[in-house]
């Protein structure tokens, strides 16, 4: 009797921590660059520009790419297998909107499954400034979103993606 009423406890914990843990999560992180936005958003809308300011780039230099479709256009697919820093998964152009926004789906398969939505937005700030906003959102299913109690999505890949972002300014203001 004393172990059903254990098990009994501990099952209520699981399912009432399940209904607190956060069911969604996002991370944004912004930048200016003294450019003109025109141009920093041609640049950004071709994924594969990203391996040279990618922190994920810097982690597995060695990592295998595969690329389907045509660059810088919605449908384009970059397929990634890399160490355990960076996993296996593919990034998707899901929609663009000319010198406004690049939006991607990231499917993830390693270290776990996951899908995300990324984003990269640029907004003209005039006198040759543009704001660049990149991140990622999307929703925990049970059981990770227990695991997301212990750990701070935000501020885990928030460091990457600032680090992204200092890399994209340096890389553009010197060009």
């Amino acid at each position: 009797m004393l172990f059903f009423i254990i098990a009994l406890l501990i099952v209520a914990v699981i399912v009432i921590l399940a209904f607190v843990a956060p069911k969604k999560y996002e991370v944004m992180r912004s930048i200016i660059i003294d450019k003109p936005h025109t141009g920093v958003f041609d640049y950004l809308k071709y994924i594969k520009n990203q391996d040279h300011w990618s922190p994920w780039k810097k982690k597995d230099p060695n990592m295998k790419q595969e690329f389907f479709g045509i660059d810088g256009e919605v449908g384009f697919i970059a397929k990634w297998e890399g160490n355990s820093d960076v996993g296996t998964g593919e990034q998707e152009i899901i929609n663009i909107v000319k010198n406004e926004k690049i939006e991607a789906v990231l499917r993830f398969q390693k270290p776990w499954e996951s899908m995300s939505h990324a984003i990269i937005k640029v907004e003209n700030l005039g006198k040759m400034q543009t704001k660049v906003t990149w991140g990622f959102s999307g929703k925990n299913k049970f059981p990770m979103n227990l695991l997301m109690l212990f750990y701070n999505m935000d501020k885990a890949a928030g460091k990457d993606f600032e680090e992204g972002l200092k890399n994209l300014k340096d890389l553009l203001e010197k060009s």
